[in-house]
C-alpha cells in the first residue's frame, strides 16, 4: 500500500486529492510541519526524508518518492483508469508545463514568500509584484477551458491546492473572474471537497496543538 507523508493543507494536499480521484487505497501519515515529528509515533520525520519536507510517498517496495510534480505524475501513471494525466507526448509535455508553472511561479515564487511572516516586508512586496502577470496568464487559460488541460488532471489537483492558500495569503484573486469560477468548480468536485474537509479538521487540531505549547 502507498503511504503518503503529509501536513494538513500543505502542498501535499494535491496528492491526497489525486489519490481520492483515483479511488486508491493509501495510508496517510501526518507530519507536524513545525516539530517535524510523525504524529503517529513521535519519530523525527527527517529519519524518513532528510529535508523534512512534504509530500513524500513511500512506495510498496520501500522506495521513497519526493517532490510534488514527480509524485503526482507517478500517481497518475499508477492509476491510468482515473485519467489524471494525458497519454500522448504533447499532452504529457503540456502537463509538465503546468506542473512547472504552478511549482515555480505560484507555489515557490509567490505564495511561499508572502506566507512566511519572518521575511522582510520588502520580500513580500517583491513577491506580490509578480502576481498580476502570473495570475492574468493563468486566468486567460481558464477563460478558455474548465481545466488546465482538456479534462481534470493532477495539475488541477496541484493548482487548487496552491490557490486555496489565498484564504491565508494576501494574494487577491478577485480581479480574475475566471480563477474564481475555476475554484468554485474545483471545490464542487467530490474528491477535492472531501480532501479539503479531511485536512481542515486536521489543520484545526494542528493549530490547537501549537497553541497549547506556545
Amino acid at each position: 500500500m502507498l503511504k503518503l507523508y503529509f501536513s494538513p493543507l500543505a502542498c501535499s494536499l494535491a496528492t491526497r486529492i489525486s489519490l481520492y480521484e483515483a479511488g486508491a487505497d493509501a495510508e496517510f501519515v501526518e507530519v507536524d510541519p513545525k516539530t517535524k515529528r510523525v504524529l503517529a509515533d513521535g519519530r523525527d520525520y527527517r529519519e524518513v526524508y532528510d529535508l523534512g519536507l512534504v509530500p513524500a510517498l513511500a512506495l510498496e517496495d520501500g522506495a521513497l518518492l519526493t517532490e510534488n510534480a514527480a509524485i503526482l505524475q507517478y500517481v497518475a501513471e499508477l492509476y491510468p483508469q482515473a485519467q489524471l494525466a494525458p497519454r500522448d507526448a504533447r499532452g504529457r509535455a503540456e502537463l509538465q508545463q503546468w506542473l512547472c508553472f504552478i511549482g515555480t511561479e505560484l507555489h515557490k515564487a509567490l505564495y511561499v514568500p508572502v506566507l512566511d511572516r519572518k521575511l522582510p516586508e520588502a520580500v513580500h512586496a517583491y513577491a506580490l509584484a509578480k502576481a498580476p502577470s502570473r495570475l492574468a496568464w493563468l486566468a486567460k487559460r481558464l477563460e478558455a477551458s474548465d481545466y488546465l488541460l482538456d479534462r481534470f488532471s493532477v495539475a488541477d489537483a496541484y493548482l487548487v491546492t496552491i490557490l486555496n492558500w489565498s484564504s491565508a495569503a494576501p494574494v487577491d484573486l478577485k480581479p480574475y473572474a475566471a480563477i474564481g469560477d475555476y475554484l468554485k468548480r474545483m471545490y464542487a468536485r467530490p474528491a477535492v471537497a472531501r480532501a479539503i474537509m479531511d485536512e481542515k479538521k486536521l489543520y484545526a487540531r494542528e493549530l490547537a496543538r501549537h497553541a497549547s505549547i506556545a
